[in-house]
């Protein structure tokens, strides 16, 4: 969590009214971002290193909902109040005069932590060309906010935000009204505004009196009275001085003159605060319903609209006074050390690199924070994409998203290009700034005649550049804070509709697609944009609201402890230690949910379990269905649930690989169908016994194949949408199989037979993506059989899962391990009692859909890890008849589950798909797509023969939307940091040229960012990569060789 939490739970108002979502500003970004460690240990990090092959991601079963909608959705009245100004606002006089002269005599110079937070830890962050914005952010130094008679743009009656404000006072004070609201609101911010102009003054009276930093005792004397450029303006209008910074071309009448006329500007600003005060009270003491709660709601929103960015800008201000003042004691200090002209131009050229590398560093920093924060730069704005003209409105608003969703694709992309940019830029800084300090180091170190470095002297050099250093990061801290977190000012144009509202504007980031007319909200499309494998935070605190701590403990104990249980029987921990590891276990599981979540947190889970509640409304009420992609990515698809059951409907009722045995609905109260599966859990456990009487098997694995009718579950059909296809959906079966009839003895063959599965064809499938390149590279590097006319081709096998019918499946099988086997045994169970148990297993599978019991009569259900072995078995047979014809030509030839590669020499593309359409008319069970070329898409690489020259990189689908991260289940921060390293692995697996390799990294970087995982998460990993590799330079160094070199020596 990102905050120590001690608010009670008794504390969060429910009522919440949901229309002032604006109070949510960071909503559904993942929570604790700002505290975004690696949380790994170094063997968790290195295990994709050290293992040889990498995990892919696995298919989770999907948990249909089969509750009715909730259409009754009470929306709750009220607002949970923020933050208010940090003083009351009758507190807002200053201080005295003479206790102004007294306190700042020994005043601390400003930490960085006065402007925001560290440099990478935040989430989100922009782009600013001007480098002129960039050098002075903030035009405070005419400080003439004070004296302007102009409304602010937020307290504008046509600001939407003001005026729900204003509504809520109005509601319930008829007497006041919004004019009323809007002066009041005014006199508060004309005086916090000059507070806070007041507060700057006084930083400019400090650094003109010499009192803004104590002076190190140390370090050389110099006068340390200086005068801003500020000041200098300043006093030239009242004809007090000449422009110069130099304390010692002021006189000792200019100095008073100006110390004066700062403490007379510093009164006259006192004066202003109390008579907007005076104003202020004046107005409330005359409206009739005015209470202390109005006067609390003008606070909280001109503190959150107008004095948050004041005073953001004031802080940085102040820092950049500090900074000015340090930089011009510095360069007193060194005109008294009395320089030679080398060291003079050492000190310049360092100074002038540093400043370009912090500066590149930053802009570097900043495109990633673009796209952390979902804040493209304005110039973006400007790519188009064709989208065809349409009359019909429901299908423009279809083809509107898709538009949207190539307008994101194309500004990522750019982006991508730009942080490339980006990066060599800084790389390059930072070589240059390198060579110019060790060359300088080099001379002091060899004596070369007028080049030493007194210690006085590097001591500035290294206090100048850190003054550099600290100048930058603070002005992107800022600007981070301000337009990127908050969106606070004017650093971009942004473009106004009629009603002077901001108009909405594309973002980076989209997880859904949407194929159907639809009512949902703005706030509700961004909760389904973070995907399905996003958790909203605090749904137990909040669904446990009103129960006691230790009923919750309790209940949520239950699983954990069953699970402990289960441990301790297994590995046979005695009761004392088991006991004892239990009550440890107790206790800090007590200790963590009885710290209560901080209001704030409870407030957003609130408001996103209402925003839950009106999306199935809204899903109910719209006949629409909302489904996870089949691609088993973090995307949801949004369609029209007419259609989609449709297609449901016509793919089982023509699949040839499924029969209905009855209907649920037809039968006496269900009766029939739990008899018919009683009747088949009982023939299971005949069977089984049967075997075991025969000494087939024995009694304990009897006992662990034998089914408990009590905890069998009948297994369930359901679709996810497939959205690989232009303009085109089609859907993707799944039955579920946990706790089925067949899922122990399912799971014993599958761990019986996948070992000496995978060791019998491991010459002939790939385990991973790095075997599939160092299979290929041999074939071409060490084999060197690829020629200029090698043709590649892959064949997609369509029905993977249903290939025959069980009884030739049985037979294969049988005949698989009759040839591989020197004895007729397995692990000391025979290859009958094997087909025993496989025809009890293919035989039994049953499932139900829209209350229809059916069953399988080709292959078994796809959730299960035994489908993936038998169809394994089965393409092996099948795929001789290729292998037959490619062995004697040196053809290179390999599988991974469903998907072949193999090369071709033996003529031209047409007699390639002659021969195939041959195997395709012998073996019709066997479906399967083909695509023929010197490069093809394989296994998510792109394979490329130019003229003899292998080429490969990272292919991604034309279709599938890009930019996503994989489907989890559980802690996805954990699981989505596992993916990104081993999708860094694999970029260094495919990408043959380091050009690819790095767009790909940045590809990888900016789907982290773009999915709202902080820089910090993403530079961790990244830097944990090329550390482990020893290549940190590679990571900016674009050098063919080197690459090369790194490629061969580590994969």
């Amino acid at each position: 969590m990102t905050e120590t939490n001690k608010d009670k739970q008794s504390t969060v108002n429910e009522n919440i009214n949901w229309n002032t979502v604006e109070d949510f500003e960071d909503m559904f970004d993942i929570v604790d971002d700002d505290n975004d460690t690696l949380e790994y240990t170094e063997d968790e990090l290195n295990k994709y290193y050290l293992s040889g092959h990498l995990n892919s991601m696995t298919h989770e079963d999907e948990m249909i909902d089969d509750d009715s909608y909730d259409n009754d959705l009470n929306v709750i009245e009220g607002i949970q109040s923020e933050a208010v100004l940090s003083q009351k606002f009758s507190q807002l006089s200053t201080t005295t005069e003479d206790e102004q002269k007294s306190s700042v005599t020994h005043k601390k110079r400003r930490s960085s932590t006065t402007i925001a937070s560290p440099d990478v830890s935040s989430k989100k962050t922009k782009i600013i060309d001007d480098d002129d914005v960039i050098d002075e952010p903030i035009a405070i130094t005419a400080m003439s906010s004070t004296e302007t008679k102009e409304i602010p743009i937020y307290l504008s009656i046509n600001n939407k935000s003001f005026i729900r404000m204003a509504q809520t006072i109005t509601k319930t004070a008829s007497s006041i009204n919004i004019n009323n609201i809007q002066q009041l609101a005014l006199f508060m911010h004309r005086a916090v505004n000059v507070r806070i102009d007041r507060e700057i003054m006084k930083a400019y009276l400090h650094s003109v009196m010499g009192t803004l930093k104590q002076s190190e005792s140390h370090l050389i004397e110099v006068d340390r009275r200086v005068w801003p450029i500020y000041v200098q303006s300043l006093m030239l209008t009242q004809h007090k001085a000449t422009t110069t910074t130099a304390c010692a071309s002021v006189t000792e009448d200019q100095q008073a003159d100006c110390e004066k006329h700062l403490h007379q500007r510093l009164i006259e600003m006192n004066e202003k605060i109390q008579y907007h005060i005076k104003q202020f009270n004046e107005k409330k003491n005359n409206l009739i319903d005015f209470t202390s709660n109005i006067e609390q709601t003008i606070q909280s929103f001109v503190q959150k609209h107008g004095v948050k960015p004041l005073e953001m800008k004031r802080n940085l201000k102040i820092v950049m006074i500090n900074y000015d003042y340090d930089s011009e004691i510095l360069r007193r200090q060194c005109l008294q050390e009395k320089q030679n002209e080398y060291q003079i131009q050492v000190m310049k050229h360092l100074s002038e690199k540093n400043h370009e590398l912090e500066k590149s560093k930053r802009e570097l920093l900043e495109l990633k924070y673009r796209v952390f924060y979902n804040k493209p730069h304005s110039s973006l704005d400007a790519i188009e994409t064709t989208m065809p003209i349409l009359n019909d409105n429901d299908r423009k608003l279809i083809l509107l998203n898709k538009y949207e969703k190539l307008i994101q694709l194309k500004k990522l992309d750019f982006m991508a290009i730009k942080i490339i940019g980006a990066e060599m830029k800084f790389y390059q800084c930072l070589r240059v700034f390198d060579h110019e300090l060790a060359a300088m180091w080099k001379n002091h170190r060899e004596l070369v005649k007028n080049k030493g470095m007194p210690t006085t002297l590097t001591n500035l050099i290294e206090k100048r550049l850190t003054n550099i250093a600290d100048r930058w990061r603070d002005v992107y801290n800022y600007r981070l804070n301000c337009y990127f977190r908050n969106f606070y000012g004017d650093v971009e144009p942004t473009d106004m509709n009629t009603d002077g509202d901001k108009m909405k504007r594309i973002g980076f980031s989209s997880s859904l697609i949407i194929d159907a007319i639809h009512q949902l909200s703005d706030k509700e499309l961004q909760l389904l944009n973070r995907g399905p494998s996003y958790v909203p935070p605090g749904q137990i605190s909040i669904s446990s609201l009103g129960q006691s701590i230790d009923d919750i403990v309790k209940k949520k104990y239950a699983p954990l402890k069953h699970q402990l249980s289960y441990l301790f029987s297994k590995y046979h921990i005695n009761i004392a230690l088991s006991m004892e590891i239990e009550q440890k276990i107790s206790d800090q599981f007590t200790d963590l949910f009885s710290v209560p979540i901080s209001s704030n947190l409870q407030q957003r889970a609130l408001y996103e379990k209402h925003l839950l509640q009106s999306i199935r409304y809204s899903l109910n009420e719209n006949n629409l269905i909302l489904r996870r992609t089949a691609d088993n990515m973090n995307t949801f698809y949004l369609g029209n649930l007419q259609d989609f059951e449709t297609k449901a409907y016509d793919y089982v009722s023509k699949s040839d690989a499924y029969k209905m045995l009855l209907n649920k609905d037809k039968d006496n109260d269900g009766q029939e169908w739990q008899v018919q599966l009683k009747e088949m859990i009982e023939s299971i456990n005949l069977l089984l016994e049967s075997l075991k009487n025969h000494k087939a098997i024995n009694i304990d694995l009897f006992n662990r194949l034998l089914v408990d009718a009590s905890k069998v579950k009948l297994p369930y059909l359901y679709f996810l949408p497939d959205i690989s296809k232009e303009n085109e959906i089609s859907l993707v079966p799944y039955i579920t199989s946990k706790h089925s009839a067949t899922w122990r003895i399912g799971k014993y063959l599958n761990e019986l037979l996948r070992p000496f599965v995978d060791k019998n064809l491991s010459t002939t499938t790939f385990r991973d993506e790095p075997d599939l390149m160092r299979k290929l590279n041999d074939y071409v590097y060490v084999e060197r059989h690829l020629r200029a006319t090698t043709l590649f081709c892959t064949i997609k096998i369509i029905n993977y899962y249903t290939l025959d019918i069980h009884k030739n499946m049985i037979d294969t099988v049988g005949y698989f391990l009759e040839d591989n086997l020197v004895t007729n045994k397995l692990e000391q169970v025979t290859i009958q009692t094997i087909k025993n148990l496989l025809h009890i297993f293919l035989y039994n599978n049953v499932f139900y859909y829209k209350d229809k019991i059916y069953t399988l009569m080709k292959g078994s259900p796809n959730t299960m890890p035994l489908s993936d072995t038998l169809s394994n078995i089965f393409l092996f047979t099948w795929q001789k008849k290729i292998l037959k014809e490619i062995k004697s030509k040196n053809e290179f030839f390999g599988r991974y589950k469903d998907q072949i590669f193999f090369t071709w020499n033996n003529g031209n593309e047409e007699q390639l798909g002659s021969f195939l359409q041959t195997i395709r008319d012998k073996k019709p069970n066997v479906q399967f797509q083909k695509l023929i070329g010197t490069n093809v898409p394989f296994l998510n690489a792109f394979v490329e023969n130019q003229n003899g020259e292998l080429f490969t990189r990272v292919h991604h689908h034309p279709i599938l939307p890009r930019y996503t991260l994989p489907y989890v289940v559980g802690h996805s921060k954990l699981a989505h940091g596992d993916w990104f390293r081993s999708a860094l692995i694999r970029a260094v697996c495919y990408c043959s040229l380091i050009e690819d390799f790095t767009l790909e990294r940045i590809y990888l970087e900016l789907t982290c960012l773009a999915n709202g995982y902080s820089i910090f998460f993403v530079e961790n990993n990244v830097q944990h990569f090329f550390g482990y590799f020893h290549a940190d330079t590679m990571r900016y160094l674009k050098d063919q060789t080197i690459y090369d070199k790194f490629r061969h020596d580590w994969f």
